[in-house]
């Protein structure tokens, strides 16, 4: 029996955090068979930005990918990334879009979600949670880990006893910018294992800021179960630490993997030709497998760096990228320290580069930091500063109950407006989590079955990036 399980994510967050997403199933398939007898724990193969990029850039049912995979993977338990109540869109859904979501999902084939809120607020986790629970999937709740005054080890590890009393039966550290370093990553699983001894504990992280390896040992010294890692073509830098590397380092000891090296070279193997396909495209560059201790220092994850730079250099301001990574975490700050990830890290920058360009601190403010500063994506992890809230929503009413309260149910709405185009339930779905997409990709798939030249649709896919 190993030691340590390893969850495999050359499937979906190697390629997101290396090359925007662009894996396409048949590039997946031919290698399934090995990737079944590998012996991973799980592999990660859905959610996160996959359902975005199958419908906007490849022109794939995203249903339909899961539903391939689950076929040429049946030996292997399929994971998968949820944001909470946004699911894997960018607002809050209804509780009846969230539990028909979790259904499908593990209807298709799903074994596990990973579900986390991006404010770290279990009141936006919990109809995920009940809904995979009800539909017998393996709920793994995250916390997603940062660091600020508030966010203490204490934090982190009453947050997990309350995700566990929830129903989570795997507790997991999503380290999504590669803030939790070796020593820390050592005391904080210690204690969670010491608080939780009987739930499993599941290390999620980067190797963004080059620490990723020696974060996944102290972690496993510690005591901890599951580890994330993707295979050496796309693994390391803005990705998981490498796969091959773990396992050699813990072969013959007594965290031993299991796993062979011969076995996993022959996926590497092939998976090197994929990236290389992926670099010639150019979606995958050098740049992202460069140690960046911008992320320790400013905290802010290498996809939103990428976003900060593209922001200044169409407002003509590239030589503010300095100032705007020093007034990141004085917006934090004052926001009340969200963590940096999807969307608040797209909320943080958009509103640092406004304060750097305008020259005045919320002189212009964007509709969502007043929304964050409203409630409507959940409660913070402090109080905002005051004369903050004051300047940006004035007198405007806060909401103080779960966002998702005050949304009426919607799956019949949705259902109704693509009553034309509906082939199977999951359509509801993918409409209601990217209607801008999904309708031009229902039209190409009803002239495809017609027999009609599809590429009169592709403009319309192309809305923003992945």
């Amino acid at each position: 029996m190993a030691k340590v399980k390893i969850m495999e994510t050359i499937l979906r967050d190697a390629h997101q955090s290396q090359a925007a997403t662009r894996m396409r199933l048949d590039e997946m398939l031919p290698i399934a068979d090995k990737l079944d007898k590998a012996g991973f724990y799980a592999l990660e193969a859905w959610g996160g930005a996959t359902f975005d990029s199958c419908l906007r850039y490849l022109n794939e049912d995203p249903w339909e990918r899961l539903r391939a995979l689950r076929k040429a993977l049946p030996h292997t338990k399929l994971q998968m990334l949820l944001r909470g109540q946004n699911l894997l869109g960018y607002k809050h859904y209804a509780d009846d879009v969230v539990d028909k979501f979790c259904e499908l999902s593990i209807k298709n084939g799903i074994d596990i979600i990973r579900i986390f809120d991006a404010l770290n607020d279990p009141r936006n986790m919990r109809q995920a949670i009940e809904s995979t629970k009800k539909h017998k999937g393996t709920v793994e709740a995250a916390f997603s880990y940062t660091t600020s005054e508030v966010h203490t080890i204490q934090y982190f590890v009453d947050l997990a006893v309350e995700l566990k009393k929830m129903g989570a039966d795997i507790i997991c550290i999503k380290d999504m910018a590669n803030l939790l370093l070796p020593y820390t990553a050592y005391q904080l699983v210690s204690e969670l294992k010491a608080k939780l001894p009987d739930t499993p504990i599941h290390l999620h992280t980067h190797n963004t800021a080059g620490t990723g390896d020696m974060t996944n040992l102290k972690a496993i010294e510690a005591g901890c179960d599951i580890v994330d890692t993707a295979l050496s073509p796309l693994g390391n830098g803005t990705s998981q630490p490498a796969t091959e590397s773990l396992v050699a380092t813990l072969k013959g000891t007594e965290y031993d993997t299991g796993l062979d090296l011969n076995a996993l070279n022959e996926l590497t193997v092939y998976f090197k030709k994929v990236a290389e396909r992926l670099s010639k495209d150019g979606f995958l560059s050098p740049q992202v497998l460069k140690v960046d201790v911008n992320a320790l220092i400013y905290q802010v994850p290498g996809g939103m760096l990428s976003n900060l730079i593209s922001q200044l250099k169409q407002q003509g301001a590239s030589d503010k990228l300095l100032d705007v990574l020093q007034e990141v975490p004085r917006v934090r700050a004052d926001l009340g320290y969200p963590p940096l990830v999807t969307p608040s890290s797209q909320i943080v920058g958009t509103q640092a580069v406004l304060n750097v360009v305008t020259g005045e601190r919320y002189k212009m403010v964007t509709k969502e930091t007043k929304g964050m500063l409203v409630g409507e994506y959940g409660k913070l992890p402090v109080e905002p500063k005051a004369d903050v809230i004051k300047k940006i929503i004035g007198d405007t009413p806060r909401i103080t109950c779960r966002p998702a309260d005050n949304i009426p149910p919607e799956l019949d709405k949705y259902r109704e407006e693509i009553a034309e185009y509906y082939e199977q339930e999951e359509d509801v779905l993918t409409h209601a989590l990217f209607p801008q997409l999904a309708i031009p990709f229902f039209k190409r798939r009803l002239a495809a079955k017609k027999g009609i030249d599809t590429t009169i649709f592709d403009k319309t896919t192309q809305v923003h990036p992945v």
